[in-house]
């Protein structure tokens, strides 16, 4: 705590600083010192005791615990009532597939999506609007990056060591949106996850990529969707018979789909059914021929015909949520790295007592 008549000593800040450097914990971005009653700070926002194990990587022979968390975020620099949420957060990842598997260390380097939703966004101050994606507010900087500490310090997933990104993705450990609920035509996502309408609540999956939409240019629903639909069908997104995507849309977007009678459930109708590309396209990159296990390959032996890339129409294949400003028509398009769980994880609200 700081004060009037509070003494500072940024040498010492900078000492402590530079430890954090040497010891291998950053991730690039000086880190805030972790001391053991900043900690106390965060282990006393949940019920849950220090010790539980809340994530293991059989592969690695490493598992987390609830203070590692603690001590991650607070060097991501959450403040201490953002825990319950990075909690949620982790929660919701390690329900993936992927993450209890390889994903933290494929070739692709995935990133970490996280939807918040319910009065946490507002308590704690998340961006639900403009420049949702980007820069500039605490909570959503700091959230994801103590997630990528956890898997960096206590997975010990790191670069050149465990981690094998051929690439890796821009931002991996910084895209956390709160859903713009008062501004979306449909249900929160977590609503639609199965949780009742106001809880604070959590999302989350792996993604390889985003890309935007950008169309201000129609009014008709359908060749909006069919704008989505070029987009998700990109030939180099295809590694597997199917894949899976997710649209985080624009309020301005969902609210014109809405008004022409489509739910989530339509969206998402609509686009199993076209999204995809011709065998002929495929074959054009090498990816039409079908594996036993699933995979692409260059076959050139396959009849034309057309190739759906969502397995269906379901939740888990095709995420849908809102953010962002009502301004512009842009929204964003992710790739999935899996499929979805389709599932939301309640934020843990504990009582603190006064001191």
């Amino acid at each position: 705590m700081t004060g009037p008549g509070t003494a500072l000593d940024p040498d010492g800040a900078q000492a402590a600083i530079e430890h954090c450097y040497e010891q291998g914990w950053s991730d690039g971005l000086p880190l805030v010192p972790a001391s053991r009653p900043l900690v106390d700070r965060f282990l006393a926002t949940t019920s849950r005791a220090p010790e539980e194990v809340i994530g293991r990587l059989a592969q690695v022979d490493r598992e987390v615990t609830v203070e590692l968390a603690a001590i991650n975020a607070a060097m991501a620099g959450c403040r201490p009532e953002y825990f319950p949420v990075v909690l949620a957060a982790w929660d919701a990842l390690m329900r993936e597939r992927a993450t209890r598997g390889g994903g933290w260390q494929s070739t692709s380097g995935p990133a970490p999506l996280i939807v918040v939703n319910g009065p946490v966004r507002d308590e704690l101050g998340f961006n639900k609007a403009g420049g949702v994606f980007g820069p500039g507010f605490r909570a959503n900087a700091t959230v994801p990056r103590a997630i990528g500490l956890i898997v960096r310090n206590a997975l010990g997933i790191r670069p050149h060591v465990f981690e094998q990104a051929t690439q890796g993705l821009p931002g991996r450990w910084s895209i956390c949106v709160a859903e713009n609920e008062e501004e979306s035509p449909w249900e929160p996502l977590a609503v639609e996850a199965g949780l009742p309408a106001g809880t604070s609540a959590v999302s989350a999956t792996l993604l390889r990529t985003s890309e935007f939409v950008d169309n201000r240019h129609t009014g008709d629903a359908e060749q909006l969707l069919a704008d989505f639909a070029d987009t998700i069908s990109r030939t180099g997104a295809w590694i597997f018979r199917h894949a899976s995507a997710g649209i985080v849309f624009c309020p301005e977007h969902a609210q014109l789909l809405a008004g022409a009678g489509f739910d989530r459930a339509k969206v998402r109708a609509w686009l199993a059914e076209r999204c995809g590309r011709t065998v002929g396209d495929l074959a054009d990159v090498g990816k039409d021929g079908l594996g036993d296990n699933g995979v692409r390959h260059a076959s050139g032996e396959r009849p034309d015909g057309f190739d759906l890339l969502l397995a269906d129409g379901e939740r888990n294949h095709l995420l849908i949520a809102v953010a962002g400003a009502r301004n512009a028509g842009i929204s964003m398009v992710v790739r999935l790295f899996s499929d979805w769980s389709a599932t939301a994880v309640p934020v843990e609200k504990k009582e603190l007592a006064d001191d």
